[in-house]
């Protein structure tokens, strides 16, 4: 079948957690951290089980393909690139009408920044996960359902909240859907942007017809989704497989921290125990960074410097989570990040604030030290402009500072090292070698971006 002319490599590297090695009984400093990991009920993260192949290769193809946008100029990979840990390198993310991929990614002549920084795609498979986007906007579990912006009208059959996030990116004018009046790379009418905000259903429809017009994905379709008819087949089961491919992509187990927990009391560096200390203990990280995930999935205020376009009509602030709630307590509240490989996903914070992940840590530490002392220059000249050192949303902000960061934490800068050091052995290694995911081509036979 044509399907297989996919360069594909995900065959045969499935991840594979480490069993750990059992090492010396700990020391006092093995015996504190363990006593910690059980009074938090830490556990190492298992992998989860494989999706169906068919349904990788496809999701795949979806993933690169730019067949998805609006313009056939941007696809998933954009901005979620094995190259830049599943992110971007950017601050705030540069959707259609930009060229080039990365921190190097220009805007062209029509293109725009978007709101937020790309969150990474680490094991957003695991059933544990029941929130996607900084504010929540997806929700739920196909056994309570989903909370999305679709509402009733999300199609049936979504299997997770990964697929029914996997809905939405397409709808989304600045990121892939393009506005009225665009032409698409060929010069042709883009009929996505025409659509209605908000008419889910038809923009959906339009994309599997797209799709459809393309003979291989009939292929590809037909071997992953071999018990529905193709005159059922809807834009829930591009969703599905695009959420198949993220789950192999993103299923990383294997970090020190991930071994240690296991039983490897070498995997960890006296530093980095030190770091893991700080972290469960004094420090009060996993008060929001826990479980095996190192997120509560909650929201919270963290009176972060706000950059970048602004969302909706509140633009150009972001009131986060407060969009969603419409309550006014949670006005620049964002979801809880996972910290997994989080050394190489900067930027860092929702809208990338920071270049460094040193200062988004003392950020936590010390919230109104930190905006005093926030350095602007460090973010992209393109960016600078948009920063809101505005004294009334400051105090808006810190008003509904999350009470965890009221009162400063008083770790001295040898304290920071060694947090630092934990943080970097939640890596896993396979973390650099996530560009055998790169297909060289896609159904479409439009560029891949590689």
């Amino acid at each position: 079948m044509r399907r297989c002319r996919l360069l594909w490599s995900i065959v045969g590297i499935f991840v594979v957690a480490g069993c750990g090695t059992d090492a010396d009984p700990p020391d006092s400093i093995d015996a504190q951290l363990q006593a910690l990991i059980r009074g938090h009920g830490i556990r190492a993260l298992s992998a989860i089980p494989r999706p169906p192949l068919e349904q990788v290769i496809l999701g795949q193809a979806l993933f690169f393909d730019k067949e998805l946008s609006g313009k056939r100029d941007i696809s998933c990979a954009t901005c979620h690139h094995p190259r830049f840990a599943l992110g971007d390198g950017l601050s705030v993310s540069i959707g259609t009408g930009g060229h080039g991929l990365g921190p190097d990614r220009d805007l062209g002549d029509v293109g725009s920044f978007i709101p937020r920084n790309a969150p990474e795609l680490f094991n957003r498979g695991d059933p544990l996960w029941i929130t996607m986007f900084w504010d929540g906007r997806v929700s739920g579990s196909p056994e309570h359902g989903f909370r999305t912006p679709a509402g009733q009208r999300l199609p049936e059959g979504v299997p997770s909240v990964l697929a029914a996030q996997a809905m939405f990116p397409v709808t989304s004018r600045d990121e892939m859907r393009g506005h009225p009046g665009d032409r698409d790379v060929f010069g042709r009418p883009n009929e996505l942007a025409e659509v209605a905000d908000g008419d889910f259903v038809q923009i959906w429809t339009l994309l599997m017809r797209r799709l459809r017009a393309i003979p291989e994905y009939e292929e590809l379709f037909a071997a992953a989704f071999p018990q529905v008819p193709a005159s059922h087949w809807g834009f829930q089961h591009a969703a599905t497989a695009i959420a198949a491919f993220e789950m192999e992509l993103g299923n990383l187990v294997n970090s020190p921290w991930d071994r240690y927990l296991r039983g490897d009391f070498m995997a960890l560096s006296p530093a980095a125990k030190r770091g893991a200390l700080l972290f469960l203990g004094e420090g009060g990280c996993v008060r929001c960074h826990s479980g095996p995930l190192l997120t509560d999935q909650q929201f919270h205020v963290l009176a972060v410097p706000q950059i970048g376009p602004g969302k909706g009509a509140e633009a150009p602030a972001d009131f986060g989570r407060g969009r969603e709630t419409l309550r006014p307590e949670d006005r620049f509240a964002f979801r809880t990040p996972p910290l997994r490989n989080v050394v190489v996903t900067g930027p860092w914070m929702h809208d990338g604030a920071y270049t460094s992940l040193e200062l988004a840590v003392r950020h936590h530490l010390d919230v109104l030290r930190a905006w005093q002392h926030y350095d602007i220059s460090q973010v992209d000249s393109r960016l600078r402009a948009t920063w809101r050192n505005d004294a009334r949303e400051q105090g808006e902000m810190l008003a509904n500072l999350d009470p965890l960061l009221r009162t400063p934490a008083p770790l001295s800068d040898g304290e920071i090292d060694d947090l630092l050091t934990f943080l970097e052995e939640l890596t896993d290694p396979a973390v650099f070698s996530l560009a055998r995911f790169v297909p060289v081509r896609v159904p479409s036979g439009l560029p891949v971006e590689d």
